[in-house]
């Protein structure tokens, strides 16, 4: 993988190297974060690889860890020049929250994606019209333009399923995200042929649980899994969970376990996904012929 052009897979690494020598010389991070007169919460972002650091810091760092190695040092010193870097996503920073960047670097390092949404689309699935009428529909005001914006990064973003070499995409929604008509019947029938289009990939596998399924593993809420082949980068795997107003990444094994196990049960659960085809062509094939009986108004 193209670590050297992610500027956010150069944080995780330096994050990661931080994290082992602090262990390595016996300290907790509240123990490092008070010798470095620095709030707890900002050396954990520096760990987590969720925020640049600059190389005085890790300098002063690798001091307080006693780390002598010359070789070492310089490469560290040198991840947190390169970190510093941004992504090609920051020009669109205007209008995407500052914690989105981190799954933004994240995303097209990984090599595999598992998403289970109980709501809506997932966004790299998302049509451009569904998008904006997903965005329409924010608490917060909206305006046009940031809308625009926002559709673009969408766009480019999921240039991500057409890359020569694209990670394995596994997507399991609840029925419920069929029927909730976004942006009305024909912005909806095509937002549900583009899943059709997309599940005929080799590396897309989409499937449904359906509502006679009752009771299951989702019901408390979407998440993603994310995971790495690259694991001296990363932890294997790391779950991610977003709501209106902030994003969690969760990396102990233990409760990424649980998120695993989790999925495999919706998987179980879920339609087959070649009856999932079928399901989702039913429902497309219906909400166009209630548009050509009754057309949406514009």
């Amino acid at each position: 993988m193209a670590v050297a052009n992610n500027p956010t897979v150069r944080r995780r690494r330096l994050g990661v190297e931080l994290r082992r020598l602090r262990e390595n010389a016996g300290m907790t991070g509240e123990e490092a974060a008070e010798r470095m007169s620095w709030s707890g919460s900002k050396l954990s972002r520096i760990e987590r690889g969720q925020v640049a650091t600059n190389s005085d810091d890790v300098r002063d760092l690798l001091e307080l860890y006693g780390v002598s190695d010359p070789g070492l040092r310089q490469t560290l010193v040198m991840l947190a020049r390169e970190s510093r870097r941004r992504g090609w996503w920051h020009v669109y920073g205007d209008v995407m929250p500052e914690r989105f960047e981190v799954y933004l670097g994240l995303e097209p390092e990984a090599s595999t994606l598992r998403f289970y949404q109980s709501q809506i689309v997932p966004g790299l699935f998302q049509t451009e019209p569904y998008a904006r009428a997903l965005m329409g529909a924010h608490p917060a005001p909206v305006s046009r333009e940031e809308i625009d914006r926002r559709t673009e990064l969408r766009t480019r973003r999921q240039e991500l399923l057409l890359a020569e070499d694209p990670p394995d995409v596994w997507v399991v929604m609840d029925e419920s995200v069929l029927h909730r008509c976004v942006g009305g019947r024909t912005v909806m029938a095509d937002q549900l042929a583009h899943l059709l289009e997309l599940g005929e990939r080799s590396h897309i596998t989409v499937q449904i649980v359906p509502f006679t399924t009752g009771a299951h593993s989702g019901l408390n809420g979407s998440f993603d899994i994310l995971e790495f082949t690259e694991s001296d980068l990363y932890a294997p795997r790391l779950v991610h969970l977003e709501n209106l107003t902030s994003s969690l990444y969760i990396e102990k094994a233990k409760e990424v376990r649980v998120y695993t196990v989790a999925f495999e049960h919706l998987r179980t659960a879920a339609l087959h996904p070649e009856r999932t085809r079928e399901v989702i062509s039913e429902v497309e094939q219906c909400l166009r012929r209630r548009e050509e009986e009754e057309p949406d108004e514009e």
